[in-house]
């Protein structure tokens, strides 16, 4: 086995890690626009926030390994973390919206909270982001 197979595996592994995050990331607005109708219809869903609260965190965590493994990746395997631009670009772009997501989300309090509203914008930029990214990722990968 020689190290091109592992960089192969790594990227396929980068692929595909962030593909299903992705997916997850979608499962997870669709739990939360659930949350906001329920809310706005004066139906509160207790147990659905307390399980929106608990993955949102960790799919941050998830979302920045997986950009980190992707610069990792290409640092090693080229040499220079700009070889592959546009996907870096965008790439950067989720991590800053991810972490501006956890900070919006610190910041909801009680039920008429001003922060909805942005968290919402975020979290749909958040998803949009992904499938462009998986886009570019595809054409890199080709």
């Amino acid at each position: 086995m020689t190290f091109d197979f592992f960089i192969d595996i790594g990227k396929l592994f980068h692929g595909s890690f962030n593909a299903l995050l992705a997916l997850a990331f979608m499962y997870h607005a669709s739990r939360g626009l659930a949350i906001r109708r329920g809310r706005k219809r004066g139906e509160p869903r207790v147990e659905a926030v307390k399980r929106h609260r608990r993955l949102g965190p960790l799919l941050v965590v998830l979302g920045v390994l997986g950009f980190c493994a992707g610069l990792i990746l290409v640092a090693i395997d080229k040499g220079r973390i700009w070889e592959y631009p546009p996907h870096l670009v965008v790439g950067s772009v989720i991590v800053l919206f991810l972490l501006g997501q956890y900070a919006v989300s610190r910041k909801i309090k009680g039920l008429d909270s001003p922060w909805r509203t942005p968290h919402l914008a975020v979290g749909v930029g958040i998803i949009v982001l992904y499938v462009v990214q998986i886009l570019i990722g595809i054409s890199v990968l080709l």
